[in-house]
């Protein structure tokens, strides 16, 4: 027993008393190693503070100033403008939220099973209530932070343009926060039933049941929205049904339907707080039931984690026949890029983003079939002008996908890099065999994407093979960028791939392809309008002006594929043996 007035020993395990960690002491080692890593003493650690600052104060000034004058003219709109801004962030919540789910469950798996300090906290005395909220908590930190970012823009545009004052931010916030448990708790509780559901050793047939669930909620999710009817007014029979579909809820059980009506009646003037109880009340509701869920379940399904990290190394059929395919490339050539594909495919947490991406394709897809490029006022120069344009859209999808798959490669290497470069090999294999194992596929998924596209808009034989030659060299420019910064920045002890895009090289990475893209489309954009003018008016065209405008945008998507692998060859060769 303690003295009196004395403050006393902790209880130990000699007491009796077996010690029971607090919530936030569990998470304090993630605490501490993000601090350490941010407040590291390292050359120019101001500098990309500041850059970053400055980048991310850009990106909100350019969402917030594109919604502000979007909102500002639905406002000057009587008796529809509210609807229509109404109708407008409904659909923004409703992106976010089929985002979040997916982002989640594969967070939790990661996160709930695959973590490094799982073995001591299971092992431990740890109550099991404070681990699931641990890991609850740190996952919907880890997969809601870039959508929580996304939303400061979004809520402040429609705070200044409606007049919501200075109570509007917090309870902006106070509805916003439940909307990010809502998927947090969902995901981690299908993650939780598909882990012990499934038999150890077949995590990719937990990740292909989530990769069809998705994709068939996201396709019929855009259905029942159409959201292309409200672009199009002149297809309903009257105002009045025009009006009638602004007023229906677009998700009426969503949650992202209770936020929208929350905040909408909080900037009119009258608060639906009925909204306010239902968001609130489903996100505890439903951490109880995780909750519950996770006293049942997560300890076997942890334990067929443990069992399915031991993999037998097989030669399968896909292996023979790759064997064979890269068999011209030689021996040495032929392995490294086999090992780039085992390395992929074996990481879970790598190859299930494909899931996300082609959940990002389909959407990207369905809006430009959409379109509204056909009807009155509608010039035959406007539409062959916008798939150009197109290619701006393309060109970011192809530096996200480059970001999240190419720019990571030296980094995942880890301490096997030193022994890769202790052996005989060259630096120039290793790099290369990265470069095109990355460029590969993402090419391939260029050309679909803007064959497709430029198909459904229906354009010129000499658009079309613009489109065409314009997307393969962005991608061989985008390809090298990625391994280029890539090198430059690795991030060797991260322990989660996903994690290294959103650092500075990162950040470094994507501002050079965005100048990329926008230097090429600026370049070709003279030619292609001086040619398109010139069919619509009955004009020569000028082919000087063709040779320079094209010829600078093929200099420009070389250089920018050419200088960076050299200079990340450069570097690898610097690594001390």
């Amino acid at each position: 027993m303690p003295e009196a007035g004395g403050g006393g020993a902790a209880p130990t395990a000699a007491d009796g008393v077996l010690p029971d960690a607090p919530l936030l002491h569990l998470l304090a080692p993630k605490w501490l190693t993000a601090r350490a890593r941010a407040m590291a003493n390292e050359r120019g650690r101001g500098a990309r503070f500041a850059l970053l600052a400055i980048v991310g104060l850009l990106f909100w000034g350019f969402i917030f100033g594109v919604l502000y004058r979007l909102l500002s003219y639905f406002r000057g709109v009587q008796e529809i403008g509210p609807l229509l801004a109404g109708k407008l962030l409904g659909l923004m919540l409703v992106s976010f939220f089929s985002i979040l789910l997916l982002s989640n469950v594969i967070t939790a798996l990661s996160s709930f099973f695959l973590a490094r300090d799982l073995d001591l906290l299971v092992s431990g005395p740890v109550d099991w209530l404070r681990l699931y909220g641990a890991k609850l908590l740190e996952t919907v930190i880890a997969s809601s932070w870039m959508v929580a970012l996304m939303a400061v823009p979004v809520f402040a545009a429609y705070g200044v343009v409606y007049h919501g004052g200075w109570l509007f931010a917090p309870f902006a916030v106070a509805v916003f926060v439940p909307f990010l448990i809502v998927p947090s708790v969902i995901g981690s509780a299908v993650t939780l039933i598909l882990v012990n559901v499934f038999p150890a050793r077949r995590t990719r047939d937990i990740l292909s049941v989530i990769a069809v669930a998705t994709a068939a909620a996201i396709v019929l999710l855009l259905r029942l929205v159409r959201p292309e009817r409200l672009a199009r007014p002149e297809g309903f029979r009257s105002l009045v049904d025009f009006v009638s579909v602004l007023r229906t809820p677009t998700s009426p059980f969503l949650p992202s339907e209770w936020v929208q009506r929350a905040v909408m009646s909080m900037l009119g003037g009258s608060t639906d707080w009925l909204a306010v109880y239902l968001i609130w009340s489903t996100a505890a509701a439903l951490v109880v039931m995780g909750a519950l869920l996770h006293r049942q379940l997560y300890l076997n399904g942890f334990s067929k984690a443990q069992e399915s990290a031991e993999r037998w190394a097989r030669s399968g059929r896909m292996t023979r026949i790759a064997m064979r395919v890269l068999r011209p490339l030689g021996v040495l050539r032929r392995e490294l890029v086999l090992k780039e594909l085992r390395l992929f495919f074996r990481d879970t947490t790598q190859w299930s983003q494909l899931i996300l991406l082609a959940v990002l394709v389909i959407v990207y897809v369905f809006n430009i079939k959409f379109l509204p490029l056909r009807g009155e006022g509608v010039t035959w120069l406007l539409q062959q002008i916008v798939p150009f344009l197109n290619l701006v859209l393309a060109g970011f999808v192809l530096a996200s996908i480059a970001a999240r798959f190419i720019f990571p490669g030296v980094s995942l290497e880890g301490r096997t890099l030193w022994l890769l470069r202790s052996s005989p090999m060259r630096m120039q294999d290793l790099l290369w065999a990265k470069f095109w194992v990355g460029t590969t596929p993402l090419l391939v998924l260029a050309l679909l994407i803007v064959g497709v596209t430029d198909l459904l808009l229906q354009v010129t034989p000499f658009l079309f093979v613009v489109s065409i030659c314009t997307i393969t060299l962005m991608t061989f420019a985008v390809a090298g960028l990625a391994i280029g910064f890539g090198t430059l920045f690795p991030q060797f002890e991260t322990e989660n791939a996903a994690q290294i895009p959103t650092s500075f090289g990162g950040l470094l990475f994507m501002m050079s392809s965005v100048g990329v893209i926008g230097g090429v489309v600026i370049l070709e954009a003279r030619p292609v309008y001086g040619y398109l003018s010139a069919i619509a008016f009955k004009q020569k065209t000028s082919p000087l002006e063709m040779i320079v405008g094209f010829g600078a945008a093929a200099l420009l998507c070389v250089a920018a594929t050419i200088i960076p692998v050299r200079v990340a060859l450069r570097r690898l060769e610097a690594v001390e043996r």
